[in-house]
């Protein structure tokens, strides 16, 4: 019967709660050979903080609408999400620069089946148009599962748009259900 393989606390991989200036999660979670993959200059880290002034929100326009989010608003919300260890890793991409040209998440969930399994959920994928065709979204699909397999899900899963399931099929995932939803209006 297969149980995934949980973490000590003492374990390199195991998460602790980020300090304000350091990141998000281990740095021992970022492939290193996903790392290699990028191009020259370009490197791959765990989100921080100050990401807020190296454009992340930029970034995540591409995806979808962000909203007018000040600095007090993210340092909130980061830490929210950092308090939370074991749940939330959001990594990204940055130019020579350091800018951040690329993002996506992993979020966990724990469940009930599978021997009190868990489970990868991919997140907010998006890389910056002017930094498209550079396998970036590949890099960030790639160090994502890297980071599932690490912390021991059994599978991971995502949800995409039909004109995005080409890029996709091209990272090894495969059509398997069907994504339902109900938003809530926020007025």
């Amino acid at each position: 019967m297969w149980s995934p393989a949980p973490l000590h606390p003492n374990s390199p991989h195991f998460p602790s709660t980020s300090s304000p200036t350091g990141p998000l999660f281990p740095t021992t979670l970022i492939s290193p050979d996903v790392s290699s993959a990028l191009p020259t200059n370009y490197t791959m880290r765990p989100l921080q903080r100050s990401d807020y002034k190296s454009g992340m929100l930029d970034v995540l326009r591409v995806l979808t609408t962000v909203g007018d989010i000040d600095e007090k608003a993210w340092n909130e919300r980061y830490d929210w999400l950092a308090r939370r260890g074991d749940e939330y890793y959001i990594l990204v991409v940055c130019d020579g620069e350091k800018k951040v040209v690329g993002t996506g998440a992993v979020v966990i969930e724990r469940k009930f089946i599978r021997n009190l399994g868990l489970v990868g959920h991919i997140e907010d994928i998006a890389v910056a148009k002017d930094q498209q065709g550079k396998k970036l979204g590949l890099r960030i699909i790639q160090a994502l599962g890297y980071i599932a397999d690490k912390v021991g899900c059994y599978k991971t899963i995502l949800d995409c748009s039909e004109t995005n399931e080409g890029f996709y099929v091209k990272c090894g995932y495969k059509r398997t259900g069907l994504e339902m939803a109900l938003y809530r209006d926020k007025k």
